[in-house]
């Protein structure tokens, strides 16, 4: 299934590796949330570029989110990614991990812990 390409990133003009290796040993792109069409994404975008670019999708729609809402919210319906990806679901802070309020939302309920962040 080797169909590894080398891309251009269409925000930054910086060579990339894009592709699946095998059904096992897929595309980076597959690590981050799957929020984006393919008429919206445009060209492909490096790792940093994509990354930066769903932390500002991200952050647009947790801007839109009451405790109502987040009952109800699209990032628990979907498809779950395999690993946490800081500053998308956390960041480190004095050593700690704090989860941002993306991560409680795909999580999908309140923990009752009462984190910095919780959207419930």
């Amino acid at each position: 299934m080797n169909t590894i390409k080398i891309k251009v990133c269409s925000g930054c003009e910086s060579s990339f590796n894009c592709g699946n290796i095998s059904t096992e040993n897929r595309c980076w792109c597959n690590d981050f949330p799957p929020i984006f069409n393919l008429s919206e994404a445009g060209d492909c975008l490096c790792p940093e570029c994509f990354k930066e670019a769903c932390m500002d999708k991200i952050d647009a729609y947790v801007e839109t989110i009451t405790p109502k809402k987040a009952v109800k919210n699209k990032a628990v319906s979907l498809p779950k990614t395999e690993m946490l990806i800081e500053d998308i679901d956390y960041y480190i802070e004095n050593g700690n991990y704090v989860f941002k309020t993306w991560f409680h939302l795909k999580r999908g309920t309140c923990c009752g812990n009462a984190c910095r962040h919780c959207p419930y």
